[in-house]
């Protein structure tokens, strides 16, 4: 698949929205289990908004290649929270979470009559960390180990499905991810067929003027 990238510039500013995206989600993980009474991240030296706390190797080539990936997983320990279900998936759920809140806060930004006279260079960096932004929130919320969703789903899961679950998708989980990351059907892996569809919505939404308003 070949990049996304016109030229140099647009390769940077790819960059710097990616660490952007990825360090939101990844810092928004470890303040929510600092807050719920994990100190497991503040010990790694995750609760940092420095990006190179935050990167993994994988998913970042993964965001190069197909325009979809992850960060560095955050280690908790989960004999620290007084909820280890309820609280893992709302660790969990903070990561994509924060992506959504950020996107929603740079488009009403833009949107803003303050923005009218911001440098295109800029106003293309903002729009790029929006499309970063919602599509890893959108990816990490399949319910697909070790993505978040996997961990959202068990928290919301009944105790008698949970194991099965878990049992299921530790053997095969990472057969499946790989399996949706393999481009099957011409230049695009299977999972963008699934997934683009729901971040073109919410893009239409928080990029296109007067979609909201067209829809009700």
């Amino acid at each position: 698949m070949s990049l996304p990238f016109a030229d140099l510039w647009s390769l940077i500013i790819f960059i710097i929205a990616l660490l952007v995206a990825i360090d939101v989600h990844e810092f928004a993980h470890a303040w929510m289990a600092d807050k719920l009474g994990d100190p497991t991240p503040r010990i790694n030296g995750r609760l940092t908004l420095n990006p190179l706390a935050h990167l993994d190797p994988i998913g970042t080539l993964a965001l190069f290649l197909f325009r979809i990936g992850w960060g560095k997983p955050v280690p908790i320990d989960p004999f620290n929270l007084r909820h280890p279900r309820r609280d893992a998936a709302l660790i969990s759920l903070a990561g994509p979470g924060s992506n959504f809140v950020l996107a929603l806060l740079l488009s009403l930004f833009i949107r803003s009559s303050s923005t009218l006279s911001l440098p295109i260079t800029i106003y293309q960096l903002l729009v790029t960390i929006i499309i970063l932004s919602v599509a890893l929130g959108v990816f990490n919320l399949l319910p697909i180990p070790p993505l978040d969703g996997s961990k959202i789903l068990l928290g919301l899961l009944p105790h008698n499905l949970t194991y099965e679950w878990e049992k299921f998708f530790e053997q095969y989980g990472l057969l499946v991810l790989i399996f949706l990351l393999f481009p099957f059907f011409g230049s695009s892996p299977l999972i963008s067929l699934i997934i683009w569809p729901i971040i073109n919505f919410i893009l239409g939404f928080l990029l296109t003027p007067g979609f909201f308003s067209a829809l009700i």
